[in-house]
C-alpha cells in the first residue's frame, strides 16, 4: 500500500511541511508498504490554464511526475495550514491540475495546521469544494494540529509535552482508520462500477 501526503504550503520552511514531513514518517513506520511526500513549497505549479487542456507541451514535463505519484497512490493525506481562513491559492490550484485519474475514489484525510486556535476553515473548505470532479473521498476524520510551533518538533524540548502527545496519538490512530479506507476503496474501484466517460463532472 501506498500513501501521498500532500503539503498544500508554499512556503519552503513551513509548519504545514514539518507536519507533513511527520506524517509521512509515521506512514513509514508500519502504517503502509510506501509513504511519499508531494510538496507545493516554492509554487512548482503555474496557475492553471487551458494549455491542460489543449496539450501545450509545457504542461507535461510539470505534472507528469507528480502524476505517477498519484496515481500509484492507494489513499492521500491533505496537509493545508489556514491562511486568512483560506486554503492557499496553491492548494485549490492543485486540484484544478489533477482529477479521476489520479485521485478518484481514493480516501483521503485533511490535516490543517494552525499557529494559534484556527484550523477549521479549510477543513471545511477542503470538504465543501475539492472532491467534486476529482471524486476524492475524504474520510470522517480529520486532525487540526493548533499551536503548531510547540509540538511534532524532532527535538523534545521544543514541544509542549502534554499537547506533542496527544497529536502523535491522534495522528496515528486517524491514519490507521486512513489505511482501512484505503483497502476498502481499491475494492469499490476494482468492482469496475466507478469506471465511465459518461459522467466525467460531478453534479
Amino acid at each position: 500500500m501506498k500513501i501521498t501526503v500532500i503539503c498544500g504550503s508554499h512556503r519552503s520552511e513551513a509548519q504545514s511541511l514539518k507536519v507533513a514531513k511527520y506524517i509521512q514518517r509515521t506512514l513509514a513506520d508500519g502504517i503502509c508498504e510506501e509513504a511519499a511526500l508531494v510538496s507545493l513549497a516554492d509554487n512548482p505549479l503555474p496557475l492553471w490554464d487551458m494549455g491542460v487542456w489543449e496539450g501545450d507541451e509545457k504542461w507535461p514535463p510539470l505534472l507528469d511526475p507528480i502524476r505517477t505519484e498519484l496515481e500509484s497512490s492507494d489513499g492521500f493525506v491533505v496537509v493545508t495550514p489556514e491562511w486568512h481562513g483560506q486554503v492557499p491559492a496553491g492548494l485549490k490550484n492543485f486540484f484544478l491540475l489533477f482529477g479521476k485519474n489520479e485521485l478518484g475514489h481514493k480516501p483521503a484525510m485533511i490535516v490543517a495546521v494552525s499557529s494559534a486556535d484556527g484550523g477549521a476553515y479549510p477543513v471545511a473548505e477542503l470538504r465543501m469544494s475539492s472532491y467534486k470532479n476529482s471524486r476524492l473521498c475524504y474520510i470522517p476524520e480529520h486532525v487540526i494540529v493548533r499551536h503548531v510551533e510547540s509540538v511534532l518538533n524532532e527535538e523534545a524540548s521544543d514541544n509542549n509535552e502534554s499537547a506533542d502527545g496527544y497529536f502523535r496519538e491522534r495522528i496515528d490512530w486517524a491514519l490507521h482508520i486512513l489505511k482501512a479506507y484505503a483497502v476498502g476503496l481499491q475494492h469499490v474501484r476494482d468492482s469496475g462500477v466507478t469506471a465511465t466517460e459518461k459522467f466525467n463532472n460531478g453534479m
